[in-house]
């Protein structure tokens, strides 16, 4: 940049003192000169961008011809001048930073000065004179000198693009050079007659405007498109095609294997709850901000792409530790709130990080590689997660258990076992909880420990208990015409405590089946609650005002606080089984469990305790108050049929067969 400043000022500071002044200002037309002098700053203005993934590399403007037509009409002077002025105004409109304004101004000092000399040399025109009217020699002499100036434009651009970004100078000049080539051979030739048709005066040259803007809109036609094929067009950012040609590039060019390329994924948090509870609107908006803040976090010379839905990447020249930075720069950049029309909303995201070549060396494993350390970032709550070996096997055991899942919703292998809940009072059947279980084809049955967790962290988990809940209130609508009074309780996630749209799902299913709200208890834990409780709350109540009961599930494990048994809204309270199942034979548990039953029957709240294994732990839980109970000593999880008979005869818990 120093050389192409020096050697562009020094050109322009030779023309201007050696121009002979006073000699052209008898010599030429004012007129004509003038109309081209503000074609020329028009033209800048109004520039045609072609695609470039990592600058403005070519950019192409109708100032050209009538700049290079100055330079017979008026001089080189004059012609510099105009140049000069024109960019100068487009800087500073486009806020550009200095020393990006020098080299434009040198680099134009160059190629009008190199196309002044063209022309001087092939024609019998002084090197500062002017020439007018125009030889049909001085026509394609100026025509020659018209490429000089558009080739020295172009390739000095590209070879500073390429300097500073690292990618090859054959891939800068590459692209989008067909439309390039050929809209500049247009306006050169407008160039040449608007030289030649100077000296007939201003209304000869008008004639010149309906060619160069049919130029620059066939321009404009081909670059738009040519950025859409490209580019995201909800946010601009380059689209996944443009990531592979990226990465590609970076890839192939040996300057940037010492630093990369590192690829960075970025997955927004529960970016589904924003579009179901706002709108797809205010999700899109959510989207161009979060956009437009990575691309101010990104360093210099990285790429940004939106590869669709909630999914962004970044691509950076930089080894493991550098890369992890930029990562954490660009998702401590999405921490400040997000105002949308009257909201203030916080977005989270995950990231994922693969470097070249320790995490791949070619663009397919690098993705990948990328994509399970963002896999395992979501599943861990890591946030940011650096691809490791050992994520590899785990990570494609488990998102194939994850695809099994989805076949699994569809292909009828998911079903729903109900455990029943006891009044220990009495040993009647009060409650059932509805279970879901998975048949797999050749895994056979696999936990729930195993596949929830990967439906929560998926988005699945919202089709799988919508499934559950059908076919939950389908069995409780059967129950009841059968003239059978139990609660029916459906297990909900973290994820749904932040679904403002919960109620009327929940509101839909039961007017489907015709179940009193009052026959549903919803389940939600302690640390579902406290992850969001603001939204919590909401969601919470919303459910409650429809007559649907709430209880907290495996009280104790979580965060348990006072607190939100004060501020929320809850009907029930189910005491963990790690306390429930040791209190005949451990102190603490006994003391843990006999005052927080006190405390949930002070406050008007039904108490279910979980794990019940034997019958010493009964009679305990017995004495303790008005216990409802729940484990496989009192029965286990079964088939619908089962609990059928159970209702019917009111056999002794302990008798009732194991899921089979």
């Amino acid at each position: 940049m120093t050389a192409v400043i020096a050697t562009g000022f020094a050109a322009v500071a030779v023309v201007l003192v050696l121009t002979p002044w006073a000699e052209l200002s008898s010599a030429v037309s004012v007129g004509p000169a003038l109309f081209l002098v503000v074609a020329a700053v028009v033209g800048e203005l109004r520039p045609v961008r072609f695609v470039s993934a990592h600058s403005e590399a070519r950019t192409l403007t109708t100032s050209a011809p009538f700049v290079l037509a100055l330079i017979p009409v008026a001089g080189v002077g004059v012609a510099l001048i105009a140049q000069l002025v024109a960019s100068a105004v487009d800087d500073i409109r486009a806020r550009r930073p200095l020393p990006k304004s020098l080299f434009n101004a040198a680099q134009y000092g160059i190629s009008i000065s190199s196309a002044a000399i063209v022309f001087s040399q092939l024609s019998s025109t002084a090197p500062l004179g002017i020439a007018t009217p125009l030889s049909p020699g001085d026509v394609g002499a100026l025509l020659l000198g018209g490429l000089v100036m558009i080739a020295l434009n172009w390739i000095l651009v590209a070879i500073i693009v390429s300097l500073s970004s690292g990618v090859p100078l054959r891939s800068i000049l590459g692209g989008d050079t067909r439309v390039f080539i050929v809209t500049n051979l247009v306006l050169l030739s407008v160039g040449g007659i608007a030289a030649d048709v100077a000296a007939d005066g201003v209304w000869a040259l008008t004639l010149l405007a309906a060619p160069v803007v049919a130029a620059h809109i066939f321009a404009a036609t081909a670059a738009r498109h040519a950025h859409d094929a490209t580019h995201d067009s909800l946010t601009g950012l380059a689209n996944r095609g443009q990531l592979y040609r990226d990465l590609e590039r970076t890839l192939s060019a040996p300057s940037t294997r010492a630093c990369g390329p590192a690829l960075v994924l970025i997955d927004l948090d529960h970016f589904k709850d924003f579009n179901d509870t706002l709108g797809h609107p205010v999700g899109d908006t959510i989207l161009r901000t979060v956009a437009d803040r990575l691309v101010g976090a990104a360093p210099l010379g990285a790429t940004v792409h939106r590869l669709g839905g909630d999914e962004f990447a970044v691509v950076v020249c930089a080894d493991i530790d550098a890369a992890g930075g930029v990562a954490r720069e660009l998702l401590h950049s999405l921490e400040e709130p997000l105002h949308v029309e009257s909201l203030e909303l916080l977005v989270r995201a995950s990231a994922g990080l693969a470097v070249a070549p320790e995490h791949g060396d070619d663009v397919e494993t690098l993705m990948k590689n990328a994509d399970i350390a963002l896999y395992h970032a979501k599943l861990e709550r890591d946030r940011i997660s650096t691809y490791a070996t050992e994520y590899d096997i785990n990570t494609v055991e488990r998102l194939q258990l994850l695809a099994d899942l989805h076949a699994a919703l569809d292909a009828g292998q998911l079903r729903v076992v109900y455990q029943p809940q006891f009044d220990l009072a009495d040993r009647s059947v009060v409650a059932v909880e509805a279970l879901l279980r998975w048949d797999h084809p050749d895994r056979g049955a696999v936990a729930p420990d195993d596949f929830v967790p990967l439906a929560e962290n998926s988005g699945l988990i919202f089709p799988l208990t919508a499934y559950v809940l059908d076919a939950a209130l389908a069995q409780e609508a059967r129950w009841r015409q059968a003239g059978h009074d139990v609660r029916i309780a459906v297990n909900l996630s973290a994820r749904h405590l932040s679904d403002l749209a919960l109620s009327g799902q929940v509101s839909a299913a039961l007017d489907r089946h015709a179940v009193p709200a009052s026959s549903l208890v919803l389940e939600v834990t302690e640390t579902g609650i406290l992850s969001d409780p603001a939204r919590a709350d909401v969601v919470i109540k919303a459910v409650r005002a429809l007559g649907v009961a709430i209880a907290i599930d495996d009280y104790g494990t979580g965060n348990a606080s006072l607190s939100y048994l004060k501020r929320l809204e809850i009907d029930e309270l189910k005491v963990d089984r790690s306390f429930v199942s040791n209190i005949s034979s451990d102190d603490h548990d006994l003391i843990i469990v006999r005052s927080t039953i006190d405390l949930a029957l002070a406050l008007g709240l039904r108490v279910v305790a979980e794990g019940i294994e034997d019958a010493e732990t009964e009679e305990a839980l017995r004495a303790l108050g008005r216990v409802i109970g729940q484990g496989h000593h009192l029965g286990h999880p079964v088939e619908a049929q089962e609990i059928d008979a159970l209702l019917a005869s009111e056999r002794a818990p302990a008798r009732l067969p194991t899921e089979r």
